[in-house]
């Protein structure tokens, strides 16, 4: 299933090493020597969540299908033009966020706002419909800088 949602996130034009330079500029000063590889270990273990996955492919498969013209109205309209009022792409991907607590919901929040690197390209993009999938990406990144900062902690304590 893994394999399978990271096809799915790269045909969407999102690679984890798209991502590993997001994560590393948001944890950078509160873990000291943090690399890029242990970047990239805490994304690739985040994907190991079936919840995550299945959110992932969710998301995708609706921004899809919006794509395809293949949802009723007024869903349809709303979800090609990523309504600001439309909040239901957040809450799905702010559940990603969530699953390595609280913490990644401020995370998710700042990604969002903020929009660095890939995120903003997927949120501007007018050749696709991105309602959810640059939210699922503020989520996946929030889940696994969540996710050291637990590690971090808990390695400071030991």
């Amino acid at each position: 299933m893994k394999k399978h949602t990271m096809k799915k996130l790269e045909s969407r034009g999102v690679r984890i090493a798209d991502l590993v330079p997001i994560l590393y500029e948001l944890q950078k000063s509160y873990i000291p020597n943090l690399t890029e590889h242990q970047c990239e270990e805490s994304l690739s273990a985040v994907l190991n969540k079936r919840d995550i996955q299945h959110i992932i492919l969710t998301g995708i498969a609706l921004d899809e299908l919006a794509e395809k013209g293949m949802l009723e109205e007024p869903l349809l309209s709303i979800l090609r033009k990523d309504d600001g009022l439309y909040g239901i792409d957040e809450i799905l991907a702010l559940g990603i966020g969530t699953l390595y607590g609280t913490i990644g919901s401020t995370n998710f929040g700042y990604l969002d706002k903020v929009k660095p690197g890939i995120i903003k390209k997927l949120d501007t993009t007018p050749d696709n419909v991105n309602t959810f999938l640059d939210d699922l990406v503020c989520g996946l990144v929030a889940a696994a800088a969540s996710r050291m900062a637990h590690r971090n902690r808990d390695q400071k304590s030991e």
